[in-house]
């Protein structure tokens, strides 16, 4: 095993090793078992609290559920924030054709779930979570979780028959993507995540009509504050995918912040017993506060 690789399964190995938080709250969305909120109330106590939408990561693959990051949520509700962590439906467990793992995401459903469980949000916290402010909404996401996040905030910019489309931008406070896959073309080039690229948009056949609807670079500009978060020594998902999305975001007028973390892989960014987590809460925080 090569030293990256071993650092990178170490840190894996502490992010995954903390126990499961359960919610103060758990709201549904929808029908689907899958479609459901866990909420966290700010542990402060504070009777307003910015709220931060938390989107998992795991490669939009069924075996990586939203339980894994629920150390990272209660940590984000442990500095003040009202937290909803987001479930959505994710790809098969059956391994993809002339894959040797299961198919990353469902379309056209898990863009129907996230489009969903952020649209009756503000609704949900008003009637359960009092202590969230609605008006001051961070979406963040980790990996696959964080090309969701920019997704989100740009379904105003989608194509006139995509049927998550907005009218107007989000109301959002800002985009907090933690390594996200946030460009398919250089996602795909690297074969991040073995081809979960190619799996989340249906495979070589309608990769390139789906493209348009789901790929952040495509979105731009958003309108919206977005900062990147990015490991140098991300070997998972490589720091040229976001640095590429910085690049197209410079060159269709929009800046956009990436922050680059010496000497840290993939899983830091949400592993509360890391230094880069408590750098991540501090991202959210400037666009939060």
């Amino acid at each position: 095993m090569s030293e990256d690789a071993a650092r990178s399964a170490a840190e894996e190995e502490s992010a995954f090793s903390h126990p499961a938080v359960p919610p103060d709250a758990t709201v549904t969305y929808g029908d689907h078992p899958d479609q459901v909120i866990d909420l966290y109330a700010p542990r402060d106590g504070a009777p307003s609290a910015p709220l931060v939408v938390v989107l998992h990561g795991g490669a939009w693959r069924a075996p990586y559920d939203r339980g894994h990051i629920t150390p990272f949520a209660d940590f984000l509700a442990r500095r003040g924030f009202a937290v909803a962590n987001v479930e959505y439906r994710r790809g098969s467990l059956i391994p993809a054709q002339g894959g040797e793992g299961p198919v990353a995401g469902r379309w056209p459903e898990t863009f129907d779930d996230v489009a969903a469980a952020l649209d009756a949000l503000p609704a949900l916290v008003r009637e359960v979570l009092p202590q969230a402010d609605a008006r001051r909404t961070v979406v963040t996401g980790h990996s696959a979780g964080g090309h969701l996040a920019l997704w989100a905030a740009a379904r105003h910019l989608l194509p006139e028959d995509a049927p998550w489309r907005t009218a107007r931008p989000a109301l959002l406070r800002g985009v907090v993507a933690l390594a996200p896959i946030a460009d398919f073309a250089v996602a795909r080039k690297l074969d991040v995540c073995s081809g979960a690229v190619e799996q989340l948009l249906g495979g070589d056949e309608t990769f390139a009509e789906r493209l348009p609807y789901a790929d952040p670079v495509a979105l731009l500009p958003t309108g919206i504050a977005t900062t990147l978060v990015q490991g140098r020594g991300d070997i998972d998902v490589p720091q040229q995918v976001a640095e590429s999305y910085a690049d197209a975001a410079a060159k269709a007028g929009e800046v956009v912040g990436l922050t680059l973390l010496e000497g840290v892989g993939h899983f830091p960014l949400i592993d509360p017993a890391a230094d880069a987590c408590a750098v991540v809460a501090e991202e959210i925080a400037q666009l939060a506060w």
